[in-house]
């Protein structure tokens, strides 16, 4: 057996047991590992100077140094968010239905863990403790394949979380990290298919794509973000500027970021040398139309490719349109199915843009920046869903399970 295969078979074995380990076993669990966390934040903070030490040499860019950075009041925002996954119901076992058939037998329909999930994500190590901790409330194994700009970090989360299990008598497998971070594990992973039940990308474009692409193991397809701010004709300009503002700035590297905003060409005159007044603070590169141009001479000329870019960076699309017809074709053409918003004062034109828009989350007068588990009440994420089979949008515990049939008889046949 290989490395990665032997450790699948560990996870399975972990999983069989954390199946039935009751809600205040597993929250035990939890409390131990947020306690863990800030006890030793020394540790993982040291852990991550490496990480943070090793990206700065190699040219890693702001934006992408700040999703990788740790720091005490981030560490106390992520054992906070362990206690309120801890807080939230136990979905396994809850009886979604009860069937009473004719013949006299009785169909419970409850949730069950998926059993051992894998997760290939990039450098983000608060994804490592969030994705585990969500894992281990719903039942699951699971087995975390980070990028190596975060390798130290989580080689340290790993460990705490590790430790932290065994504490409370749960086996330190239910957790486990794949130390190889070459492209050869990552392809071994997505075949694991004898000890994965479910493969969840989360990064960049390009990594979802290959994983969806190449595995072999069912994949929950999540995070890419090219989310668009449409500013309609009613909209009120300072509230849409805000709102693309906070979108666009508040943390650019992050999927849930606005990537390009539509502007009506009826207020396209008056929006948009307001909306720079927001964006210059942040000094945001725009890529913009022919139209946006005359208004915005020396915004760079926006090229095809720009309409499709997730920048990750302080770089936003910007394009006027004629209306609500053509901002919904725009975004049917270019969007990822993420999350896509309406900054308007007309509720029949909210109305028709809640129905027509196709996304995970749609917004009327709001931030795409409110995508997000802790956000939508689900005290973390395991990732935000852009497909449409078994789970869309922010994934919580819920979205973690399956179910299974319990079907209760008497001594029925069938004839």
């Amino acid at each position: 057996m290989t490395a990665l295969e032997i450790q699948g078979a560990a996870a399975r074995r972990a999983a069989r047991q954390l199946a039935v380990a009751g809600e205040e076993r597993k929250n035990a669990a939890l409390t131990a590992i947020a306690d863990a966390l800030t006890e030793r934040s020394g540790q993982w903070l040291e852990a991550n100077a490496r990480d943070l030490e090793a990206a700065r040499a190699s040219g890693m860019s702001p934006a992408l140094l700040d999703r990788l950075a740790l720091n005490e009041s981030r560490i106390t925002g992520i054992a906070q968010g362990v206690r309120q996954v801890a807080a939230l119901p136990d979905p396994v076992g809850q009886v979604v239905k009860t069937v009473l058939r004719p013949n006299g037998l009785r169909l419970e329909q409850r949730r069950v863990p998926l059993g051992v999930v894998g997760i290939i994500y990039e450098a983000r190590p608060n994804v490592t403790v969030d994705a585990a901790v969500l894992c281990l409330k719903s039942g699951n194994a699971v087995l975390l394949r980070g990028g190596k700009e975060a390798f130290h970090s989580n080689k340290a989360a790993v460990a705490i979380l590790r430790e932290a299990l065994k504490s409370v008598g749960l086996p330190g497998d239910c957790v486990a990290l794949v130390e190889d971070t070459s492209r050869e594990s990552a392809g071994e992973m997505m075949a694991l298919t004898e000890y994965l039940d479910v493969l969840i990308p989360r990064g960049g474009p390009g990594l979802i794509r290959s994983v969806a692409a190449n595995a072999r193991v069912p994949v929950i397809r999540t995070g890419e973000g090219v989310c668009h701010i449409y500013v309609h004709a009613a909209a009120d300009l300072d509230m849409a500027a805000r709102i693309l503002y906070n979108a666009k700035c508040s943390r650019p590297s992050v999927c849930n970021a606005a990537e390009c905003v539509l502007v009506d060409q009826a207020v396209a005159e008056e929006f948009l040398p307001l909306a720079w007044t927001y964006l210059k603070e942040k000094d945001v590169t725009l890529h913009a139309d022919d139209r946006a141009r005359e208004i915005l001479p020396w915004a760079l000329p926006a090229g095809a490719e720009d309409w499709d870019r997730e920048y990750g960076d302080y770089q936003l699309a910007v394009k006027v349109v004629s209306g609500p017809e053509e901002a919904a074709e725009f975004i049917d053409r270019h969007g990822t199915g993420h999350s896509e918003a309406i900054i308007t004062g007309d509720d029949p034109t909210a109305r028709w843009f809640l129905d027509r828009i196709d996304a995970a989350a749609v917004y009327v007068n709001a931030s795409t920046r409110f995508t997000d588990g802790f956000e939508f009440g689900l005290g973390a994420e395991i990732g935000i869903s852009t497909q449409k089979l078994h789970a869309r949008g922010p994934m919580g515990l819920e979205e973690l399970t399956s179910t299974k049939y319990a079907v209760y008889g008497s001594g029925q046949i069938r004839e």
